[in-house]
C-alpha cells in the first residue's frame, strides 16, 4: 500500500485538474497504483468535494459492458461516486468547465432501502423506488485521455455529471429496451441489454463494491447501471437528448 502522504499527493494532483478543467498526468506513471490504493484515492477526492460543501448522492457503475471489459482487459464492473452538484440543471452544460467531455446512454435507478454485500437480483429488484433514462457525462482528467484501470477508479471512475429524465414505475421490463442518443445531430443507438445483459445487476455489483470500499448503497441514492454505448465525444455546443423506449427521454444543452 502506497504512504498517506503519496495518496494525498495523488488527491491533490486529480482535484487542481478537476476543479481547473486541465488535465494532468497519469498517477501510474509516477506512483506503484494498486487498485486498493486507487479507491483511497477516490475516497479521498470525495472528502474534498464534501468538505466544500457537496452531497454524495450516489453511485455510477463502470464496466457493465462486455465489450468494454474486454477492451480494457478487465473482468470485472469499477464504481465512481456522484454528488449534488454533479447533477445538471436547467442551466446545462459548460464545456470549459471539463478536460475531455464524453456523453454515455445509462439507466437510473433510485433505492428505496439500504444495500451492502452480496445480494440477489431478487433483493436488488425489490429495492428499486423507481427508475429513469440518464446521460452520464465522463471526463478523464488524465493528459491525451489515456490511464491504467487503478488511473481510472482514482479519477472517480472518469465520472463527471450526470443528467435523469423523469423518475418511472419500477415495474418496467428493461432488460432489452431500446436506447437512442442524440449528439451534435448525430445519432445513435443501443440497448439496455448491454448494461450486463441486464441493467438490475448492476445494483447487485454496486452492492458488492461499495462494501469492499467500507460505505454502503442507502435509501434515495441513484444508482447509475452503466452505458449502453460507447462513449460519445462532445465536439461542439447544442442540445443531447436520450430516448429509451417505455421509460421516456432525458436532455440537456451543452454550452461554451
Amino acid at each position: 500500500m502506497i504512504l498517506k502522504h503519496s495518496i494525498e499527493t495523488m488527491v491533490d494532483s486529480l482535484d487542481q485538474a478537476q476543479q481547473s478543467a486541465t488535465a494532468t498526468d497519469q498517477l501510474s506513471t509516477r506512483f506503484g497504483l494498486s487498485l486498493e490504493d486507487a479507491y483511497m484515492v477516490q475516497q479521498g477526492l470525495f472528502k474534498r468535494r464534501t468538505d466544500r460543501g457537496e452531497r454524495i448522492v450516489g453511485f455510477k457503475m463502470g464496466f457493465t459492458s462486455v465489450a468494454k471489459m474486454k477492451q480494457m482487459g478487465v473482468s470485472d464492473q469499477i464504481i465512481g461516486q456522484l454528488s449534488d452538484r454533479m447533477r445538471i440543471g436547467a442551466e446545462g452544460l459548460s464545456l470549459s468547465s471539463f478536460v475531455h467531455p464524453r456523453v454515455e446512454p445509462e439507466i437510473a435507478f433510485r433505492l428505496g432501502a439500504p444495500l451492502s454485500g452480496d445480494i440477489s437480483r431478487d433483493h436488488a429488484l425489490a429495492s428499486i423506488d423507481a427508475v429513469a433514462p440518464a446521460i452520464e457525462i465522463i471526463d478523464s482528467r488524465y493528459r491525451d485521455f489515456k490511464f491504467s484501470l487503478a488511473d481510472v477508479i482514482a479519477d472517480n471512475s472518469s465520472s463527471a455529471a450526470f443528467a435523469i429524465g423523469q423518475w418511472r414505475d419500477p415495474g418496467l421490463d428493461l432488460s432489452d429496451a431500446h436506447m437512442t442518443m442524440e449528439v451534435g445531430g448525430e445519432r445513435f443507438t443501443g440497448s439496455s441489454s448491454a448494461i450486463l445483459g441486464d441493467p438490475v445487476l448492476a445494483i447487485v455489483s454496486a452492492a458488492r463494491l461499495v462494501k469492499e470500499i467500507g460505505s454502503r448503497l442507502e435509501a434515495g441514492m441513484i444508482i447509475l447501471a452503466g452505458a449502453a454505448t460507447e462513449a460519445v465525444a462532445i465536439g461542439a455546443p447544442g442540445p443531447v437528448r436520450l430516448d429509451v423506449a417505455a421509460l421516456g427521454s432525458v436532455e440537456f444543452t451543452v454550452n461554451p
